[in-house]
């Protein structure tokens, strides 16, 4: 029952969507968190994904492999905000604070589209399930 492997790569892509809903999450939570450095303000996150590799026994038996999964998550070295705010406890010297330049709406875009990701990979998880079910009411018959 080969396609079962199809539950390995929609269970994978489920795994990956969800830890990068987590990282998104993140930069949407440290948005407005003040820092008194540039070197100390919050950097945004991004997920890096990956071709999940098979391993040698897989290869031999000619199992299909397949499925993702996150290899890193990358920190981007954007430029912060500066805002001048002289009576904020953690301004520096000259009077600034400094704020992630994660921005709101492109975060609200990829967790969109995060969402749907996972939608999609749950329904193909569905349709698998309802393969394997009907295969085996095949054998009962």
């Amino acid at each position: 029952m080969a396609f079962l492997n199809s539950l390995n790569i929609a269970g994978s892509a489920l795994t990956a969507e969800r830890y990068k809903t987590d990282v998104i999450l993140q930069n949407i939570a440290n948005q407005n968190v003040a820092a008194p450095t540039a070197d100390d303000a919050y950097q945004r996150k991004q997920t890096v994904f990956q071709e999940r590799a098979m391993s040698f026994d897989q290869a031999l038996q000619k199992v299909s492999g397949g499925g993702v999964r996150v290899s890193k998550t990358v920190e981007l070295k954007e430029d912060v905000n500066p805002v001048y705010d002289p009576d904020n406890p953690i301004a520096d010297e000259n009077g600034y604070v400094y704020y992630p330049n994660v921005n709101n709406s492109e975060e609200q875009v990829d967790l969109l589209e995060t969402t749907r990701a996972y939608e999609a990979n749950l329904t193909a998880l569905s349709v698998v399930k309802a393969m394997a079910s009907k295969a085996l009411e095949i054998g009962k018959g």
